[in-house]
Formats: structure tokens, C-alpha cells, sequence
């Protein structure tokens, strides 16, 4: 595989993603870095500065070709998704949702939506991969749809706060609009909203919303099969430490990146690859 077209490891190696997924059992592992790649693709688009109208009509040519996915006529874009779905029973409705997720990020630039439409947004670009990814873990049906829910948002809500600043250099602001107004700040303006003394307090609605979804998600991993959850308590225990580096940074400028470093992320992997 060249450079031009890198394999779907490759387009995750780098990410806490890639970290955790190596752990899985080799099908498993393929599997889901065949939906990274799906992610990561449509993703792109999403994010790219193309004209609005190319982009959707990209997007739309993922959304035809995952149909067609299911039709029994994979197509050039969706070819390495057809052994995941047949091998893990993956439903047709995520990939879509995903494809959903993306559009709205396409279609104009989100500043300050409402928290239905936020958490609406969640559902689809990240507690959507979470229902693609629990049936390639293995997780009964029901405990894996509630891991998705609350695990997926945890993680979209603390990329958020991760990514106030490039978000907001294009034109971004996913800070809900409840919590804006809670704080005193009365414009949608991602660099002016940045600069508010207050944002602070507006920032720790969603570390509140993300930590209570990081409880919910512990509780339904503890009563699950080890091996089915060692993958997203990586994930899970990678962006809580995110989420309480920032928390206890604050987030008045400047805001240095929090990360992992490679130790600690070395750490997690053994202590949840060998239980």
C-alpha cells in the first residue's frame, strides 16, 4: 500500500485509537480499523475547505455507496467494510448516522447549538461509532447501545473542549448555547466567545455532562465481560485523563494542549490488556 493510499491501520496509527484497538484479537482489529477509516474518511470531508456544495455531494456518494454496501454491491469507497458487516452483523442505520453527523458540520458552521441539538450531534459522530464498534468488542446487544450512548458522548464532549481552538480558527463553536447564556456570554462568535473571562464557566457545564457520562459508561463496563470491554476502558480512561487536565488547567488563554504521554498510555495498555 503507497502513501497515496495508506491501509486503514495506517490512517489510525498515531491516534489513542490505534493504541487501544491493538489489543483486540486480529479480526476484531481489522474490523474496527476498517470503520476508523470510515470515520476518518467521511470525517475529512467534513473538515476539508472545499465548496459546501462538492462536500455534500462527496458525502453523498458515501451515503450511496453504504447502501449499496448492503444491497450486496460494495462499491470502490466502502470495499474493505463488506467482511466487518458480514463478519459482525454491523447495521447499515450507524454508518448512515455517522454520514449524518458529518453533514451537519457540511452544511454550515455550528456556533453555540442548542444542548438537544448538540447532544443530537454526539449521537450521530460519535455514540454511532460506538453501536458499529460494541458488536465487533462483542458486547451483548442492550449493554452495548447504553456503553455507545454514554461512552461515545464522554468522548465527542471532552474532543470539544479539547479542541476549542482549532474548531474555533474555522469558524467552529460547539459549546452548547444553554450554557453561553448561563455564563453571561450573550455572542456566538467562536474567537470573542474564547476570550470571555467567563468562558470558564461555561466549559464546566460540559466537563460536568462529560463526567457523569464517564460514571455511566464505568458502571456498565464493570458489569461486563473483561474481554469484551478492554478496547473502550482504554479509550474511557485515555480522555478521562484528558478531561481532568483541562479541568484542572482551566481554559483561559492560553490553553496548552493536554495530552498523554507515551508512559502513561504505555501504562493503560498493560493494565487493561492483561486483566
Amino acid at each position: 500500500m503507497d502513501a497515496a493510499n495508506p491501509s486503514s491501520s495506517q490512517r489510525a496509527a498515531g491516534s489513542s485509537f490505534y493504541a487501544a484497538m491493538r489489543i483486540l484479537p486480529p479480526p476484531q482489529r481489522e474490523a474496527m480499523f476498517e470503520i476508523y477509516s470510515f470515520c476518518r474518511r467521511v470525517d475529512d470531508i467534513a473538515d476539508s475547505n472545499g465548496p459546501r456544495p462538492q462536500r455534500l455531494t462527496q458525502l453523498k456518494e458515501w451515503r450511496a455507496q453504504i447502501d449499496a454496501l448492503y444491497e450486496g454491491r460494495p462499491g470502490p469507497l466502502v470495499t474493505g467494510l463488506a467482511g466487518p458487516v458480514r463478519d459482525f452483523g454491523l447495521v447499515k442505520e450507524d454508518f448512515l448516522a455517522v454520514i449524518d453527523g458529518m453533514e451537519m458540520d457540511t452544511v454550515g458552521d455550528i456556533r453555540a447549538p442548542s444542548l438537544a441539538t448538540l447532544d443530537l450531534y454526539c449521537d450521530r459522530v460519535a455514540s454511532a461509532v460506538g453501536r458499529l464498534s460494541v458488536r465487533v468488542f462483542g458486547m451483548e446487544c442492550e449493554d452495548g447501545k447504553r456503553l455507545a450512548h454514554h461512552l461515545g458522548r464522554a468522548l465527542q464532549l471532552t474532543n470539544i473542549l479539547r479542541d476549542l481552538d482549532e474548531d474555533a480558527g474555522v469558524g467552529r463553536l460547539y459549546l452548547p448555547r444553554e450554557a453561553l447564556l448561563a455564563a453571561g456570554i450573550d455572542t456566538t462568535e467562536p474567537q470573542t466567545v474564547l476570550r470571555s473571562p467567563a468562558l470558564g464557566q461555561a466549559c464546566a457545564e460540559l466537563v460536568a455532562r462529560a463526567r457523569g457520562h464517564f460514571a455511566e459508561a464505568d458502571a456498565i463496563m464493570a458489569a461486563n465481560p473483561r474481554r469484551a470491554v478492554k478496547a473502550p476502558r482504554i479509550m474511557g480512561e485515555v480522555y478521562r485523563r484528558y478531561l481532568d487536565g483541562m479541568a484542572s488547567r482551566g481554559f483561559a488563554p492560553p490553553r496548552e494542549r493536554v495530552r498523554l504521554s507515551r508512559a502513561r498510555l504505555a501504562w493503560l495498555l498493560l493494565r487493561y490488556a492483561l486483566v
